[in-house]
């Protein structure tokens, strides 16, 4: 098992740079979107099929529509920077650097005392065929009932972001008519 994990983790270092060195945007946003099936699967392997199937969803899915849908609207190339920063490297390091500092607190995966062995309680298994009224899937107990308003955010966070990108691509009528001809019009 942790021959695959390592793997992935590889596989998802590897893209990251792959994603940073990348000129062509096609290629980039088609990496983002393996970037994210990697991501998933190692939440996957993490127990975590909720966040794997969001992030298979939102990142792969909708994420790599929305940057191909930009890029057919703007363009197909990036301007290649006249001088170099130090800045945003600079900045990268030290976000990994914290994100690292912040996990070496962490128990260790399986750990018996880990606080996501101790918690939720195992009353939530107890209780949810009782507190949802006979409803069997405790999963399905946990996002509707305990966990319904962060589900809730969740959802309309979704939708909000289908209504913007659908007020995005749409065209203004005035901008469409002046840019096809009319019927009478014969092309020259």
């Amino acid at each position: 098992m942790n021959i695959i994990v390592f793997a992935l983790l590889a596989l998802l270092a590897i893209t990251a740079v792959a994603i940073a060195r990348l000129r062509e945007l096609w290629a980039a946003i088609m990496f983002t979107g393996i970037y994210s099936f990697l991501s998933a699967s190692w939440m996957m392997i993490l127990d975590a099929p909720d966040v794997a199937f969001t992030e298979a969803a939102v990142g792969a899915g909708i994420s790599t529509v929305l940057m191909l849908s930009t890029m057919a609207l703007t363009g197909q190339g990036e301007d290649i920077p006249r001088k170099s920063s130090w800045m945003p490297i600079l900045i990268v390091v030290v976000t990994g650097a914290t994100l690292v500092y912040g996990t070496l607190d962490m128990p260790a995966l399986g750990a018996p005392d880990a606080p996501v062995q101790l918690y939720p309680s195992p009353s939530y298994v107890e209780r949810s065929v009782e507190d949802m009224h006979g409803l069997p899937n405790v999963v399905t107990a946990l996002l509707a009932s305990y966990r319904g308003y962060d589900t809730l955010g969740e959802t309309t966070v979704v939708l909000t972001a289908g209504i913007a990108v659908l007020l995005i691509l749409r065209r203004d009528p005035k901008e469409a008519s002046a840019t096809e001809p009319s019927a009478g019009d014969e092309p020259a």
